[in-house]
């Protein structure tokens, strides 16, 4: 692999940062504080990272106003350092890029419509009727369904599934194992049987929207399950039928949204957070993580539930008094009642 190397004033210009220092030197990559060696470029973030700046090593570092007297080389100034970082990445992404081309082992229906730019992986199968954008690429063991639609630019890692008639917008980002357009947990009981429902809806994503490995979303039972644009799917999440998920709106790894629930824009849920089916969440809600929530949140803000680690033995009798919350609020109301009367 060719090693990339960029003049860091090329390197400011693209991220809109002013540039103390050197113009010409050269950065081949990026890396930490601590792990930076000459020729990187790294950047500060969080504060607690500070305490590494006067040793590190890189050749230039992204940081804030704030921090730049304490940077002993050359200096990024930005307002956002972790967004600079943020697209600064992709210039040093190792990734292999697929070629243009449908591989001899992938089955391709004939009525698919497939441009010339797109890459289409071995094993891949693609069914009747399917429309995939330019520079679309669908790695390795791949399954689309028929008719589904993919936009201009998406990218689907190995073993990713797209059921029927789903729709995913443009600049997708599906990391392999996930599966979108699988069937709704529909059922009907009948003195204790169950009977399935067949699931009519499909699934749609808007675009920019990232699906994380093995995270699952489900078709809708009548009406479409649908992820807004700019939505971001963290590994093993969970989203049942007739979801909405509104516009950059965030999850964490191992969140489960049960059917029917609409959730709001901006909105950003921690790992493990679970939400009960047929509920509304407000715009820019944030769930703390493995927070449970079982009725409609109505107004923007922070939200949590359960409670922290702490050792067994104090977890014990705290449970134990959880329990009696109850009586003593009953006791307490009664002795009110006393000392009023």
């Amino acid at each position: 692999m060719t090693q990339k190397s960029y003049r860091l004033q090329e390197i400011a210009e693209a991220l809109g940062a002013s540039l103390r220092g050197d113009p010409d030197i050269l950065i081949t990559g990026l890396a930490t504080l601590q792990a930076a060696v000459p020729g990187q470029i790294s950047f500060l973030a969080n504060p607690f990272y500070a305490k590494y700046l006067k040793d590190t090593r890189a050749s230039a570092v992204i940081v804030s106003a704030a921090a730049a007297d304490e940077v002993p080389t050359n200096v990024l100034l930005l307002d956002n350092p972790y967004l600079g970082y943020a697209h600064l990445s992709h210039w040093f992404d190792p990734a292999p890029k697929a070629s243009p081309g449908i591989h001899p082992t992938a089955v391709v229906d004939e009525s698919a419509n497939i441009p010339e730019s797109a890459s289409i992986g071995p094993h891949v199968v693609i069914e009747a009727g399917v429309r995939i954008g330019e520079r679309v690429a669908v790695d390795a063991g791949g399954f689309i369904g028929a008719r589904a639609c993919i936009g201009d630019d998406s990218v689907l890692r190995p073993r990713v599934t797209l059921a029927h008639d789903v729709v995913v917008g443009k600049r997708c980002h599906i990391l392999s194992g996930a599966v979108i357009g699988s069937d709704g947990f529909g059922f009907a009981n009948e003195k204790g049987v169950w009977h399935r429902i067949a699931q009519l809806g499909a699934v749609v994503l808007g675009d920019d929207v990232e699906v994380g490995a093995n995270t699952t979303i489900d078709r809708g039972a009548l009406d479409d399950t649908t992820i807004g644009n700019g939505v971001k799917l963290d590994n093993l999440i969970q989203i049942a039928h007739n979801v909405q998920i509104g516009d950059h709106s965030a999850m964490a790894a191992k969140v489960g949204i049960a059917g029917s629930t609409r959730i709001g824009n901006h909105c950003v849920f921690g790992g493990a957070s679970g939400v009960a089916g047929h509920l509304e969440i407000a715009d820019q809600v944030h769930l703390t993580g493995m927070t449970l929530v079982t009725g409609d949140i109505r107004e923007s803000g922070v939200y949590s539930s359960g409670t922290s680690a702490d050792t067994n033995r104090q977890w014990r009798k705290n449970a134990v008094r959880f329990r009696q919350l109850d009586a003593l609020a009953r006791r307490i109301k009664e002795l009110e009642k006393k000392l009023e009367g």
